[in-house]
């Protein structure tokens, strides 16, 4: 790529003088209540991708593994306490592993950041927040309930119960390991479903200690199981497994699509929650320096690693110059650096790969003409850094504006009006969320029911709460997480009816003369 010399700089990388005092995680898979080895006692590592040095090791599961877990959870759903306890006991233990996560939020905010690449304070914040799902959970492990029906006259009586699915695969991504498990496992344990869950092999720490928690906590043998290690020998049996009766699966919508219709060929339910190339839509008429800090927010929270992030922003021609000039100051002064440096907001990409797959996508959209304004290029430092990157003059066609790029790059789309716009956002494979600034609520709502998108929000974005389900359209995924249905996604519906005193006969032969 050729670079223009008018590009202004990037911010300075932040760096450490010191190495961070970490003792590399020997963390272990944990099947039917026992902390164990894989089946050929192979390990694998990770490595900060801010820093390089060993971060943690794990057990290489083979199929042989997950097996066992398998059989481990089944059995415990069959004959195991777990599904027949009362709503309130299994509160009480979710309750006891939100106070669990709680009194571990800086050990595991450590191994967060240091193995994702993330801010260590923002990774302390995610940690901290997952102990309000939790809590959530337990509320609804209390509330969830069927429906009797007296309607059907004298003789009968209808009762419909939920009653738990079964035993659930879950499967995790790396961009927020935990936040992302405590959208799922709570919720299948407050159903009374039993899981065996795989994390991605990037980032398998927090899962293993949550495993710790949850067996403190006092979640009997099996109900829960983790097996580290890679999607083909572990996700993959997960989709494809008998005895498994759901399948939860985060990532991106290529793996989703692969896992989904595995599963779908044994009949199984399945949940995805997948990409996104979400956009924020800005009218002139907005709150200006608000919708600044909330576009540079969006796009480059998390490094831009994040299947809600405002990657494409929209916005009304008239304004398109002076919005671009706007984000190129301000995110050219974003702190990017050191995960573990107080001042850090962007850290590091998570490996090598991802990194080189967003530079390539920067390069292509550059060659199909846009205009680069800020950053595109790596950090020539130790750890793999990436510039905050605008690229205005983004047509609607060109992959960079329909492509999910997953690093913290925005692309900058003009548009003629609300017709225009919604247009636009809706031209892409994904529909996971998009925003709308403007102080004109006939604007607001006209964008926000015309837009496909599971979440729209209004002069604000990446907002989030237990109590709303999260989720997309089209191939951003199916299903819902949160919300006061996310214990019912994991339970099945059963019909009981009662019949009441004396029945009639359909029919009765002749008696012989």
């Amino acid at each position: 790529m050729t670079y223009d010399t008018a590009i202004p700089a990037a911010t300075a990388l932040l760096t450490s003088d010191r190495a961070p005092a970490h003792e590399a995680f020997n963390g272990r898979m944990y099947i039917d209540g026992a902390w164990t080895e894989s089946a050929d006692q192979q390990r694998f590592e990770r490595r900060s991708p801010a820093h390089g040095h060993v971060v943690s090791s794990f057990p290489e599961a083979t199929p042989a593994d997950v097996e066992r877990a398998i059989q481990a959870a089944d059995l415990a759903l069959r004959h195991g306490p777990w599904s027949k306890l009362k709503g309130a006991e299994r509160a009480r233990i979710l309750l006891a592993v939100a106070d669990g996560i709680k009194a571990r939020v800086d050990r595991m905010s450590l191994l967060e950041s240091l193995e994702t690449g993330k801010p260590l304070a923002q990774a302390r914040g995610e940690v901290a927040g997952c102990i309000d799902l939790w809590q959530y959970a337990a509320s609804l492990a209390r509330t969830t309930s069927g429906d009797a029906y007296d309607t059907l006259g004298e003789d009968m009586l209808g009762i419909v119960l939920r009653q738990p699915i079964g035993v659930v695969g879950l499967i995790t991504p790396w961009n927020f390991p935990l936040w992302i498990l405590s959208q799922k496992l709570p919720f299948a344990l407050a159903a009374g479903c039993t899981c065996v869950v795989k994390p991605s092999e990037l980032t398998s720490s927090t899962t293993v200690m949550l495993m710790e928690i949850l067996e403190q906590a006092g979640v009997p043998a099996g109900v829960v199981n983790v097996v580290t290690g890679k999607g083909p020998s572990v996700g993959q049996p997960l989709a494809q497994h008998d005895a498994i009766d759901m399948l939860s699966f985060t990532g991106s919508t290529r793996v989703g699509s692969l896992l989904g219709g595995l599963a779908s060929q044994k009949l199984k339910k399945v949940a995805l929650e997948l990409g996104g190339k979400n956009p924020q839509i800005v009218f002139p008429d907005c709150d200006w320096d608000a919708m600044i800090d909330a576009v540079v927010f969006g796009v480059y929270f998390n490094a831009g690693e994040c299947c809600n992030s405002g990657s494409r922003v929209l916005v009304h021609e008239s304004i398109a110059e002076r919005f671009a000039q706007a984000v190129v100051e301000r995110a050219r002064r974003v702190p990017v650096g050191d995960p573990l440096h107080p001042e850090c907001k962007i850290g590091a990409i998570v490996s090598e790969n991802q990194l080189v797959e967003i530079l390539g996508n920067i390069d292509k959209g550059v060659a199909a003409g846009a205009r680069l304004r800020l950053g595109g290029k790596r950090y020539e430092a130790n750890g793999l850094y990436l510039e905050p990157t605008v690229i205005s003059g983004v047509a609607p066609d060109m992959s960079i504006a329909r492509e999910e790029i997953f690093g913290p790059v925005l692309a900058i789309i003009p548009f003629s009006d609300t017709q225009n716009a919604i247009d636009i956002a809706n031209d892409t494979a994904y529909g996971l969320s998009a925003a709308v600034w403007s102080n004109d609520i006939n604007t607001c709502l006209t964008v926000a029911r015309g837009v496909d998108a599971g979440t729209v929000w209004v002069n604000t974005f990446l907002d989030g709460y237990p109590e709303l389900p999260f989720g997309g359209f089209k191939s951003s995924g199916v299903g819902r997480e949160l919300g006061k249905q996310a214990v019912e996604d994991y339970t099945e519906t059963k019909t009981i009816q009662l019949h009441i005193g004396e029945r009639k006969n359909w029919w009765l032969p002749r008696q012989a003369a």
